[in-house]
């Protein structure tokens, strides 16, 4: 592999990313409310801080809240209170923040208005929950280390919470609640994007009950009775708007390898497998255009998951390039890259890696052996001793992951 294909390969995921940062769409969306007057800001996920950001240069705000991840806020705004909690998991400062907003937003008058500014990541950074933290902590967990899709989490999520699942529009009632969201779910299905605070729940405590049973997931009697009698929200004060989502961000990765030379091909902006399988994907795919002349970029979004069996670290964009390192390896007209659009893979401070046919090799020389890596969940070290992963900071977006694969064979 040339360094100029790792430098294409960059170019097409960070532009890609770029296009879909959220400051440019929050102002049009709250421009064509033609809202005049005075607004209560709440700002909840890993691009938090970036849309209150924007929406701040176009509103007249009384009173704002944001919440979003260690790390994420990146300065002060105006009349508006910045939190920092945990993800992936709830944390005491997720219930603070949370506190704090329901408090905002509780005995508003009916000519009120709360813009909601949502994205990726709130599931985790804004809750109010209905059981022990202890407990949630310990079944979120669970939930993760299953390899239980976004989806199904979230109707589990959404059962044990008093915000989520619609619950928090309500809380706002009379005010009228507009929210503008960032997409990080596949479908873009309004009630599991954040787990939902201003859509209706579309799911029953019977469905999330058959989700832990499925799984073989032990909860309390307690935990059980509060699942089946959770009831959704009505939001019928909320209008929710999506201004971003996995669809942009693979098209902008498409135009942006086009203009580097490359025939983008779209396999789907819809993956929801697990990460390993998604490489293979992508691997049987090289195949079928290894031997094609010119240069071609084949394009892979959504959402992969990870069966967390070993003690490392990593995430499933790591996981997913580095199960494919034994198959391209001596591919030295292919390279695979992998990342996540909000900058952090899993609980990592790597947005995601990149292989290419000299990667196999390279671990030998340093006398590592892949498959340990793989069992022990640990791609982020692997990934690591051959300076292969990719590392962005929090990039002020979140509209899920970007998997390209790059095939030369013009010379």
């Amino acid at each position: 592999m040339s360094r100029s294909m790792l430098n294409d390969a960059k170019t097409i995921c960070f532009n890609a990313i770029k296009a879909c940062l959220p400051d440019k769409n929050v102002k049009k969306a709250l421009k064509d409310l033609e809202i005049h007057q005075k607004v209560y800001l709440l700002a909840v996920g890993k691009a938090a801080f970036r849309m209150a950001k924007a929406a701040s240069e176009v509103l007249d705000i009384e009173r704002g809240i944001v919440i979003s991840k260690y790390g994420h806020i990146e300065g002060k705004i105006g009349h508006v209170d910045c939190y920092e909690a945990g993800h992936p998991l709830v944390d005491e400062n997720s219930i603070k923040a949370t506190d704090a907003a329901i408090k905002m937003c509780t005995g508003l008058k009916e000519d009120d208005i709360v813009i909601f500014l949502l994205s990726g990541g709130a599931s985790a950074l804004f809750e109010s929950p209905l059981i022990p933290l202890e407990e949630l902590q310990k079944l979120n967990q669970q939930l993760l280390n299953k390899g239980i899709d976004i989806v199904s989490i979230n109707t589990i999520r959404k059962k044990l919470s008093k915000v989520k699942g619609g619950k928090f529009g309500d809380l706002c009632k009379p005010a009228k609640v507009y929210s503008i969201i960032l997409s990080d779910v596949l479908s873009d299905s309004l009630d599991n994007i954040g787990s939902g605070p201003t859509a209706k729940d579309s799911t029953d405590g019977k469905a999330a009950l058959r989700i832990l049973d499925e799984r073989g997931i032990q909860i309390s009697d307690e935990i059980r009775n509060i699942i089946l009698q959770s009831e959704s929200g009505s939001c019928e004060n909320c209008t929710n708007l999506i201004t971003g989502s996995v669809r942009i961000l693979c098209k902008k990765a498409m135009e942006e390898a086009q203009k580097l030379g490359y025939t983008p091909i779209l396999l789907s902006d819809q993956a929801d497998m697990e990460a390993c399988k998604a490489g293979d994907l992508m691997y049987e795919t090289i195949l079928k255009y290894k031997d094609e002349k010119g240069k071609i970029c084949l394009v892979l979004g959504g959402e992969t998951i990870v069966y967390v069996k070993g003690k490392g670290l990593g995430g499933r964009n790591q996981e997913l390039v580095f199960s494919q390192i034994e198959h391209l390896s001596d591919m030295d007209h292919v390279l695979l890259m992998s990342v996540g659009s909000d900058g952090t893979d899993g609980p990592t401070d790597a947005a995601g890696g990149w292989i290419d046919g000299s990667s196999l090799q390279k671990l030998k020389e340093k006398g590592l052996d892949p498959e340990s890596f793989l069992s022990e969940n640990d791609t982020y070290h692997g990934l690591k001793a051959i300076d292969s992963l990719i590392l962005t900071g929090p990039t002020g977006t979140n509209v899920n992951d970007l998997s390209i694969a790059l095939i030369d064979n013009s010379k």
